[in-house]
């Protein structure tokens, strides 16, 4: 069964056009990923499926019902925010009961989600604390519980990592795809990191500009993006886009190349002026100028180069991806 389904929505806020005649579908127990830039309407694509604003055009379907009409909390929907929006008043456990208590579910019902939940997320030992005696990871892992506890059809997730710093990013990046595994439900992650992206979905959205660009698996989309968009934004260190000469019909053209797929080579086709090394370890990224281009190479291992240096780069013919004027995959 089918858990979401967009069909030609479209969302206005005055003259301003946000969101594009958007049609995606979310099958039952799959991770959905929106990733785009910053204003690209992934955010007001997430609060129009939880019903928080009114789709101005097009059908929200959740497990096949019609749902444009009903209230959010009728959408058997739960949402998980930037921010933890937790009852500082509350301890743990009340903070992620109060929505069954809300819902009338019984005692029994309420302390068996909650165990359930709590163990889920490693939280059993906090369960008697207060939101001001937890960390910043703690206090997301709550107000995850709290999603977890209503057993939603669809689970709604907007850049809730946003707050939190790079290492309790990727230890709660982790505890959420654990998380997705366990419960098998249908989840729907907003975000502008590609890398989070990558990492978690089973299938991602890529918005620009309130119009999906391109979906599909992250590696369908890594190996094979539909225009320079798409090629540009998934991938860190960004690919690399340089002039590629004219075609025999006289479009211009540009050539692509993923910093991994970039070697150093004494007679490779692209000599480059050396701007700055960054020496990882275990990698080391080359940033240098190609006849007024700047690039990126991404080496793998340890390599003594300096800036000022003249260094030549190779690359293989069928790793190239080439863009007409418009931007679009050739």
């Amino acid at each position: 069964m089918t858990a979401l389904t967009l069909t030609n929505v479209n969302k206005s806020f005055g003259d301003v056009h946000v969101l594009k005649d958007i049609n995606i579908e979310v099958e039952d127990g799959e991770f959905v990923v929106f990733v785009g830039p910053s204003g690209c309407g992934k955010s007001t694509l997430l609060r129009v499926i939880a019903g928080l604003e009114d789709a101005t055009s097009g059908e929200v379907r959740i497990d096949d019902n019609l749902v444009n009409a009903t209230p959010p909390s009728k959408r058997g929907i739960a949402m998980v925010f930037q921010s933890y929006a937790l009852y500082p008043h509350l301890n743990v456990r009340k903070n992620m009961s109060l929505a069954l208590k809300q819902e009338r579910k019984s005692k029994a019902v309420i302390e068996q989600r909650v165990a359930k939940a709590s163990k889920m997320l490693d939280l059993e030992a906090y369960l008697d604390r207060y939101p001001s005696e937890l960390s910043g990871g703690q206090r997301q892992r709550v107000a995850i519980g709290r999603a977890i506890v209503r057993e939603p059809k669809l689970f709604l997730f907007d850049e809730p990592l946003s707050n939190l710093d790079a290492a309790l990013r990727m230890n709660t990046r982790l505890e959420i795809a654990k998380l997705h595994d366990a419960l098998a439900a249908s989840m729907i992650y907003v975000t502008h990191d590609q890398t989070e992206a990558m990492t978690l979905a089973d299938k991602i959205v890529v918005l620009q500009d309130g119009r999906v660009e391109q979906i599909g698996s992250p590696m369908e989309l890594y190996n094979n993006p539909v225009n320079q968009f798409v090629a540009g934004f998934l991938g860190s260190p960004a690919m690399n886009f340089m002039p590629a000469g004219f075609m025999s019909e006289g479009d211009p053209r540009t050539l692509g190349l993923r910093p991994e797929d970039l070697r150093l080579q004494t007679d490779g086709e692209l000599t480059a002026a050396v701007l700055h090394v960054e020496h990882l370890g275990g990698d080391t990224n080359v940033i240098a100028q190609v006849k007024g281009t700047q690039i990126t190479a991404r080496l793998f291992g340890q390599h003594s180069i300096n800036q000022g240096q003249t260094v030549n780069f190779g690359y293989s013919p069928e790793r190239a991806y080439y863009f007409n004027a418009d931007g679009l995959r050739m």
